[in-house]
């Protein structure tokens, strides 16, 4: 539900989000260059709706030792909301793509937290690869209703499986450029990680670091809630995500992991959602 979607913000949001006004600018290495209301983009392309799972890069933060730098998520920065809107690759299609085209690159109408005009205070991209595939999109809605203020009202992009700061809120430009995209957080060791497995706290030089791009797997237990006191045997349920690949499997353990049960595990209800599963676990005594 909208209600218990995570917020996170770069910049300062902007005040005007009127959808009637709103304009989006696509631009850079495109044959046509285009200067999109969102009433062209309702009119000039086929709408879809989707259910897709935004998670943010630093889910789980807290947790890491020794500590790292930003927000201190413990488990609630993923969340699976119907999306509707346009996808990506057919604006880029009806915008032309051109052969030297290799990376998108997304601007917003939040304000850098200086103040100081002018100055983004996030500006992602992705491989053109990417950026054409068939479950992103250019969204205008959440589930049925007009995307939440503080979740990028009255347009966002939404890349789903990759990092929650690809999917770029109060979406205003998206332009295509011939290398890797170098903004604000695109640079440096901003959203990337060592090349190679290294023990926590290790000093890495930053030309051994690369940019994530698929998050990794990971899963959550939503029922029964912590501290719940409960019977014997119970239904276990949660959810499974891994990037933009698909779960193949779920085990549970009750015993610290010495030993595991496989439960039962869903597909998604369309690419880039999370996976529902659930399982029967019987405790020795309640």
């Amino acid at each position: 539900p909208t209600s218990r979607h995570f917020i996170r913000n770069n910049g300062i949001p902007p005040e005007n989000v009127n959808p009637e006004t709103w304009e989006l600018t696509i631009d850079g290495l495109v044959k046509t260059p285009m200067k999109l209301s969102i009433a062209d983009l309702k009119k000039n392309f086929k709408t879809h709706t989707l259910a897709l799972a935004i998670e943010c890069g630093g889910n789980g933060r807290s947790a890491f030792d020794p500590p790292a730098k930003g927000n201190q998520w413990t488990l609630g920065a993923v969340a699976c909301s119907e999306w509707t809107g346009v996808k990506l690759k057919d604006v880029l299609e009806k915008a032309g793509v051109k052969s030297n085209a290799i990376y998108t690159a997304h601007e917003g109408a939040d304000a850098h937290l200086s103040g100081k005009p002018g100055k983004l205070p996030i500006s992602r991209g992705m491989p053109i690869e990417k950026a054409m595939t068939d479950n992103i999109l250019i969204a205008w809605a959440q589930n049925g209703a007009p995307i939440h203020p503080n979740n990028g009202a009255p347009l966002r992009l939404v890349v789903p499986g990759w990092p929650g700061s690809l999917s770029h809120k109060w979406l205003n430009r998206i332009y295509l450029r011939d290398v890797e995209h170098d903004g604000p957080k695109m640079t440096g060791t901003a959203y990337r990680v060592p090349k190679y497995p290294v023990a926590p706290g290790t000093k890495v030089d930053k030309k051994d670091f690369e940019i994530i791009e698929r998050m990794p797997v990971k899963s959550l237990i939503t029922s029964h809630k912590t501290g719940s006191k409960i019977g014997k045997e119970i239904e276990v349920k949660g959810h499974a995500w891994s990037g933009d690949r698909k779960v193949k499997t779920v085990e549970i353990s009750i015993d610290f992991g010495t030993t595991w049960k496989k439960v039962k595990l869903n597909d998604p209800i369309n690419d880039g959602a999370w996976q529902n599963w659930s399982g029967k676990v019987k405790f020795p005594q309640a």
